[in-house]
């Protein structure tokens, strides 16, 4: 399964300019192609600058790849984490059944490179979108939709714009299936199957599976969270054998069962595929996302598989000291605009002096962000001088990627390809 290759190689012709920081002004009117021909060395770019670790991010890939071949489970990864086309093509690459989207937005940017196979965690109301679902859908009968659903009135509404729009085939529907204090879905099994059966009579729509997102519902992997997330497990499995029992999925050829962030995902395989014998085959579709980044603070604590097989930390964070204003405080030329602090602030690495040298900085802190500014606190023997480069790793890649545009690869301390954005 593979995306637009020419859509993809023009990313290449992008010229870099004022517009993508991290790129100084000596490499302004170079295509991407031109830079990455030329391997640069990490220390050509500026500061501040996010970057991806090349064997990292092949690392992880080829790890969540393994991990679904032996689950027997397919991955439809929510590539709202990176919005990056050629990151989304290694997924595809890899072995992903399909793409995850969030909005309509996110799903017309994946069609732009010819994504064949969209699943869209919420339910699509918006008029002008399902005018556009039905006309891509008959521009292109390969293109499958899939779109969640977890209201009588939200079906209606799909149903008469997909009437009006004069859909030539049906949208396939996933049954929303929430929690008490959660997002989007249905809170009872009562009420999942009610919407079920609207979805079962709409002309428009095909009801092929149910499911929901397990990682609201627990911050940490205490047996308290992981008590609350086996539960709605179990209510799901229940929610898909008794619309099975109910005759609902007579329209599909396979039932879909989804769920799975990349904090929990080893619980929603052993729930999931554990469903038994349905009236049709069972199809289990993982939606992890951040997987392909990882970090050094959020996903390295809940992730569930062991440190040492598991995923490896993908992006950092760069940026230069510029003030030494009191003892045992530098000021760094990153801030909010640059790296995420919504999980927890950049870690520390290692800092790289201009000579080139580098020394571990472990133990040091970044204690708060401002908006272009990270406060490093460090221990007062630590020599740490103006002009020097600090090394962060970063906590939720999901809110790292879209504060930039091109961010580079880097592997043996060279840039190897720049991948780009689209948020």
């Amino acid at each position: 399964m593979d995306v637009n290759d020419i859509a993809l190689d023009a990313l290449a012709d992008q010229r870099i300019d004022w517009r993508f920081k991290g790129f100084p002004a000596r490499f302004d009117g170079l295509t991407v192609r031109d830079l990455v021909r030329a391997r640069p060395a990490l220390g050509e770019l500026s500061t501040p600058l996010m970057y991806l670790d090349g064997d990292a991010v092949a690392h992880n890939l080829a790890t969540m790849a393994g991990f679904c071949r032996d689950h027997g489970v397919d991955l439809a990864p929510h590539a709202k984490t990176t919005m990056a086309p050629q990151l989304i093509a290694r997924q595809l690459e890899a072995g992903a059944w399909g793409v995850t989207a969030a909005t309509i937005a996110h799903t017309r940017a994946y069609r732009a490179f010819g994504v064949p196979t969209i699943m869209l965690a919420n339910e699509v109301i918006d008029p002008d979108a399902l005018t556009w679902i039905a006309e891509e859908m008959r521009r292109d009968p390969s293109f499958r939709l899939l779109c969640f659903a977890d209201s009588a009135d939200g079906v209606a509404m799909m149903q008469s714009a997909l009437e009006e729009a004069r859909a030539a085939r049906p949208v396939d529907v996933i049954l929303d299936l929430g929690r008490a204090g959660g997002r989007t879905g249905v809170r009872t099994l009562d009420d999942a199957e009610a919407v079920a059966r609207v979805v079962h009579a709409a002309s428009t729509l095909r009801l092929v599976g149910a499911g929901g997102f397990e990682g609201v519902f627990a911050g940490d992997r205490s047996d308290a969270g992981l008590d609350v997330i086996r539960d709605w497990l179990r209510t799901l499995v229940e929610l898909i054998r008794r619309l099975d029992a109910a005759g609902l999925f007579e329209q599909t050829d396979e039932v879909i069962a989804t769920a799975g962030g990349s904090a929990y995902f080893d619980d929603v395989v052993t729930a999931l595929t554990a469903i038994g014998d349905l009236s049709k085959p069972v199809r289990v579709v993982l939606r992890s996302g951040a997987y392909i980044a990882h970090d050094d603070a959020h996903y390295r604590v809940l992730t569930p598989l062991p440190a040492d097989d598991g995923f490896h930390a993908a992006l950092r964070i760069r940026g230069r000291v510029l003030s030494r204003p009191e003892p045992g405080l530098a000021l760094l030329d990153f801030g909010k605009r640059d790296a995420p602090a919504d999980l927890g602030l950049p870690v520390p690495l290692w800092i790289t002096r201009p000579s080139g040298d580098r020394d571990d900085i472990t133990g040091s802190t970044i204690k708060s962000l401002a908006d272009q500014h990270a406060f490093l606190e460090f221990d007062e023997s630590m020599p740490v001088f103006v002009g020097d480069v600090v090394t962060c790793g970063i906590s939720h890649p999901c809110t790292a990627f879209d504060k930039w545009q091109l961010i580079p690869v880097i592997e043996e301390d060279r840039v190897t390809d720049i991948v780009r954005t689209f948020f």
